[in-house]
């Protein structure tokens, strides 16, 4: 399967502008991928006072991101704003080239940021199969918490973190990337955008696609924009978890 990784800036509290930009890079990335990887809250950045930006499943993003899947014939994931029922979440998405999407909304609520304050966590994580890969997809803070990103009993190949992880803390990301990589014997994406935002925030990327033993596939360099693309061979990976079967000894935990 054909991965491919966006490493950008976000327009602060701008749709309009995020969407055009994502569109142009997807036009590029037709034919020539079979996955596109977005950073959380990819249409407006981290707005997590800003509700007026939060939309429906029936909203522009969802109708945008369904019609390019099916356009360009490829897959999406990243993560927007939702609204539903009265409540906000920051809701993971993975859209497939025929339109349909699959959702969840992220668990870990960033409350250094606020983020508890206007939004409701979510109770399950987002699984789907794709291309024979099953395809696990979590949201930035979710990487601090190896319980709840646990690949129970091989449940996923890959796993996806998409973020606003800032500069501060980078060396965090970097290295609980390659933790979650390991512990979990799966390929791994973290995908950060890069760019200052609306809070005088600086993101700084290091975007990185990762193989089962967290050798680096893929990695980005600090503070680009940038787009990469790699090809992931499921058959290596259940080669290696034959040979090293760590998960078949893995502790059974109850999540409430």
């Amino acid at each position: 399967m054909r991965i491919s990784l966006i490493q950008d800036t976000i327009v602060w509290a701008d749709k309009a502008a995020n969407l055009q930009k994502t569109a142009i890079q997807l036009a590029l990335l037709a034919g020539k991928t079979d996955l596109v990887l977005l950073p959380e809250m990819f249409t407006t950045g981290f707005c997590v006072q800003n509700l007026d930006l939060a939309e429906t499943m029936n909203g522009e993003t969802v109708q945008t991101l369904r019609k390019w899947a099916v356009e360009f014939q490829l897959g999406i994931a990243g993560s927007f704003i939702a609204t539903e029922n009265g409540k906000y979440y920051n809701r993971v998405f993975f859209v497939f080239p025929t339109g349909e999407i699959q959702t969840a909304d992220k668990r870990h609520l960033f409350t250094m940021g606020g983020e508890h304050n206007y939004f409701t966590a979510g109770d399950k994580k987002l699984i789907v199969n794709y291309f024979g890969f099953n395809i696990c997809v979590l949201v930035c803070y979710d990487v601090r918490f190896p319980v709840w990103s646990r690949n129970v009993n091989n449940e996923y190949d890959l796993l996806i973190y998409v973020a606003n992880f800032p500069e501060s803390r980078i060396s965090d990301w970097d290295n609980l990337l390659k933790a979650r990589a390991i512990e979990n014997q799966t390929y791994l994406c973290g995908v950060n955008r890069v760019g200052v935002d609306g809070l005088g925030i600086n993101y700084v990327g290091h975007s990185v696609l990762l193989d089962y033993k967290a050798n680096v596939i893929i990695n980005f360099p600090t503070n680009k924009n940038q787009i990469q693309t790699a090809d992931l061979q499921l058959e290596m990976l259940h080669s290696f978890r034959t040979k090293f079967s760590v998960w078949r000894d893995a502790d059974k935990f109850r999540i409430s």
